[in-house]
């Protein structure tokens, strides 16, 4: 099927991803907007913590939180709500 034709993911077909470390009030932050929208939205989500995964913490540490949507970084630091439910909508 043509780019140009393909069928736009409902959002119960995406997955945003967090990226974050412990102790970190950004993360905390981006995990109260995450879940509002979210969940208003039926997106499912998941958290993975640097800490526990080498790869992630080479690649994103010096940008945590990180969120990835469908698996292509979205944002990272700080996340704007209404960008989050633009990018999951449209």
């Amino acid at each position: 099927m043509s780019p140009l034709f393909r069928r736009k993911a409902a959002p119960s077909e995406r997955l945003v991803t967090l990226i974050r470390k412990p102790g970190c009030h950004l993360c905390d932050d981006a995990e109260v907007v995450i879940g509002k929208v979210c969940g208003e939205l039926g997106v499912p989500w998941e958290q993975k913590d640097i800490t526990e995964d080498q790869a992630l913490h080479d690649r994103y540490w010096e940008q945590i939180p990180v969120v990835l949507i469908d698996g292509e970084q979205h944002t990272f630091w700080r996340v704007n709500e209404e960008r989050l439910r633009r990018a999951l909508t449209d």
